[in-house]
């Protein structure tokens, strides 16, 4: 359901002052807002979150060793190949691309957790619970995408809630980064699990205004702002 947006300077105060108690920099005045006065935001459908989350889980279930005929079989059974993208695809199938950057994936899978309301926290200080693939599909039994999510009953956050987040961890990922470069990195979890976490808030929420361009697809997403 697409609602107002919350006031992005409160938002923003907001996440500022997180930063000020981590100890991190803060961002400059010109800081850009992630939205404006008077944007609308909504979260993409609780089906099309599920998803993504569930083809996550299987990439990085290809990263520790499932084979990729099994693999190839839970997608086909749980009607989600349409919904792989191509670096995805390739790396499921074939085992091709970067490795590393596919594990990374377990920060955004724990985002998105979190706006289904799987996990309690999305703390900048605190690593994905330990039973996060619990609450995803069980692969080894194959358990398909439909069963699981009758099994897990999703119940996502609210729209506010989840964009002021957003506006957070974009916040955070400006100040961890000027942290490393400052050579103070963090006694946290570090740039990359911040950046990971928000890829999956910047798909998750979607502003519309007139300074927004239309959702974007998951290798789409733009953190380079």
């Amino acid at each position: 359901m697409v609602v107002l947006a919350p006031d992005p300077r409160s938002v923003r105060a907001a996440s500022v002052e997180v930063l000020r108690q981590l100890r991190l920099p803060l961002p400059p005045p010109q800081f850009p807002l992630v939205w404006e006065p008077g944007d609308q935001v909504e979260l993409r459908p609780t089906a099309e979150i599920e998803a993504r989350a569930a083809i996550l889980h299987l990439v990085l279930a290809r990263c520790f060793g499932m084979p990729p005929d099994a693999a190839m079989s839970w997608l086909l059974g749980s009607h989600l190949v349409e919904q792989v993208t191509p670096p995805e695809w390739q790396f499921v199938i074939g085992g091709r691309g970067d490795h590393r950057s596919f594990v990374l994936h377990h920060e955004a899978v724990y985002a998105l957790a979190w706006v289904l309301g799987l996990t309690k926290h999305l703390d900048p200080e605190v690593p994905p619970d330990e039973r996060l693939a619990e609450m995803l599909p069980h692969l080894p039994a194959a358990e398909t995408f439909a069963q699981w999510r009758s099994r897990t009953l999703a119940a996502p956050r609210a729209v506010a809630e989840c964009a002021a987040a957003l506006d957070l961890y974009y916040c955070l990922d400006w100040a961890f980064l000027e942290a490393e470069r400052l050579g103070a990195p963090p006694r946290m979890i570090d740039a990359n699990a911040i950046g990971q976490r928000r890829w999956a808030l910047e798909w998750a929420v979607i502003l519309r205004g007139p300074y927004h361009d239309p959702p974007a697809g998951w290798e789409e997403i733009d953190l380079s702002t």
